[in-house]
């Protein structure tokens, strides 16, 4: 059984920086994908980041939103999924959830598709 525990989150000005952590229990990297989510009430969730097949070295993917300022990494030893969010904007204020798909051959961003989830954290971005 996989399952997911964020951290990290918080309050913060625009244009500063937090690492919400991932910690993911009975999850093995290879062949899976594990993703960060954010959601806003009354919005759909939608997808930040993906980190798929530790096979392939371009193994990550961001939408255009995010794209240059959020960095997913992961440190298997230590079953953590990091999530660098530099220059941020309030836009970006929401719960984000961490995510784990398996099998997953190939990234997504379709939240129904991934069959664990963690809690969430909140971050908020002020002007």
């Amino acid at each position: 059984q996989v399952q997911l525990v964020e951290s990290g989150g918080g309050s913060v000005q625009a244009g500063g920086s937090l690492r919400l952590s991932c910690a993911a229990s009975g999850y093995t990297y290879r062949r899976n994908c594990l993703a960060w989510f954010r959601q806003v009430p009354g919005k759909e969730r939608e997808g930040v980041a993906v980190i798929f097949d530790t096979d392939r070295a371009d193994n990550t993917r961001y939408p255009d939103s995010v794209e240059g300022r959020f960095t997913i990494s992961q440190d298997s030893a230590k079953n953590m999924v990091y999530l660098q969010m530099n220059s941020l904007k309030p836009e970006d204020t929401a719960m984000y959830y961490c995510a784990a798909r398996t099998p997953c051959l190939t990234y997504s961003f379709n939240s129904a598709s991934y069959n664990y989830w963690g809690q969430g954290t909140q971050v908020t971005v002020s002007s």
